[in-house]
């Protein structure tokens, strides 16, 4: 008997199911084009929104602070790893998300596993929106506190939660822009709802910091309020990498002192915080947030005149429906065969028959861009059709 054969019979399970997944090699640089296997393709499939990931600035950016600081930090922050670009970059993010305090981590798994890990103990209550992402289901369910999920976007749905429970310490959770399905969470009322069961509230704004609100300030400022945890990452529409923390001096002295992903992981690279950096500075001055909501807005009004499904959703991520895994794998892969990169989301990471493309639109595309690749849908529309409209 193989050791964890269990284990690879699952993913036996997968392959026979269409949930099989493979790394594609992209010989490009990020952006409105994927190449693999010498085949260029236009790409919807990147959450680099804003085109940022390969603009001249954020790279030359980049380039300087490699010159000036070395690639790497050589050490956790705690150590020798915290350079003069991270303070920089901490300044700016506070400055412009008007937030008290901030600290960066390498990635927005790392952060989320820290706020929740170091915040949650036994005897607390963790609530989350049902359709939270993996590394905050993840963080929760590693803690000794109860976990509790209320209904997608449902604040009634939390409050009866909350009302239930008896912990004294109460932590609410939600993204502000849902990475599947690219609707946004009713921040407010779910603030008002934290406010008055005296929960606090992380908001989880990764898809939506740089893309939405005045200045791409993000679903907290649209919203018109200040959450007690916001985390957000560098690696979408800012197009680096990277994640950050903010909220009080005191919280963020507390992650500062007990965040072990923090304390125990070496500091990202000066070189990329310069490159965040340039990135928020064009967020801040450029039209580049606009030309994005043109582009989603051209988007959603080409496919009103087919008879394709989207997913209710007003952001850069816009869901096609289209129910069983082995469809979507078929559509993605005509889309191929048509010049685009659109990559079929299934099983486990959305529910068993809500399989789906996930379009994802950035300022880097053009509106002939758009414009072929609804052609395209609409040419395959007929021979898909069965498939899609069995799921109204």
């Amino acid at each position: 008997m193989m050791n964890f054969a269990n284990r690879f019979a699952q993913l036996q399970a997968r392959k026979n199911q269409a949930l099989f997944r493979q790394i594609q090699v992209n010989d490009a640089p990020t952006g409105r084009t994927f190449e693999c296997n010498r085949q260029r393709y236009l790409n919807f499939s990147s959450n680099d929104y804003l085109g940022l990931a390969a603009h001249p600035l954020v790279i030359k950016a980049y380039q300087q602070g490699a010159a000036s600081y070395g690639v790497g930090s050589g050490g956790s922050p705690l150590v020798t790893g915290f350079q003069r670009p991270h303070a920089i970059l901490i300044e700016q993010l506070c400055d412009w998300l008007d937030r008290p305090a901030a600290i960066l981590l390498n990635s927005g798994f790392a952060a989320n596993q820290l706020a929740l890990k170091t915040l949650l103990g036994k005897g607390d209550l963790v609530v989350q929106d049902k359709l939270n992402h993996a590394s905050l289901i993840d963080a929760a369910l590693s803690t000794a506190a109860t976990s509790q999920r209320f209904l997608h976007n449902q604040p009634q749905s939390l409050a009866a939660r909350l009302q239930r429970s008896v912990a004294s310490n109460r932590l609410v959770v939600t993204e502000g822009i849902f990475s599947m399905d690219g609707d946004a969470a009713p921040i407010a009322p779910i603030k008002a709802i934290c406010q008055q069961q005296n929960a606090w509230l992380m908001v989880d704004d990764a898809h939506g910091l740089g893309v939405r609100g005045v200045q791409g300030r993000g679903s907290c400022a649209v919203a018109q309020i200040n959450p007690d945890l916001l985390m957000a990452t560098f690696g979408k529409a800012l197009g680096v990498g990277g994640a950050m923390l903010s909220g009080s001096i005191e919280l963020m002295e507390l992650f500062t002192n007990l965040g072990r992903e923090f304390i125990y992981s070496t500091a990202m690279p000066a070189a990329q915080a310069c490159a965040v950096s340039a990135a928020i500075k064009l967020v801040r001055t450029t039209d580049l947030p606009q030309i994005l909501i043109a582009r989603i807005e051209q988007f959603k009004t080409l496919m009103q005149q087919t008879s394709w499904r989207l997913l209710p959703s007003d952001s850069a991520i816009q869901p096609l429906w289209v129910g069983q895994a082995s469809t979507a794998l078929a559509l993605s892969s005509s889309l191929r065969e048509h010049g685009f990169w659109v990559s079929a989301i299934r099983p486990p990471t959305v529910p068993a028959g809500q399989a789906r493309l996930r379009i994802t639109l950035t300022a880097a595309h053009t509106k002939d861009d758009i414009t072929r690749l609804v052609k395209a849908l609409s040419c395959l529309a007929s021979v898909f059709n069965e498939a899609n409209h069995g799921h109204h």
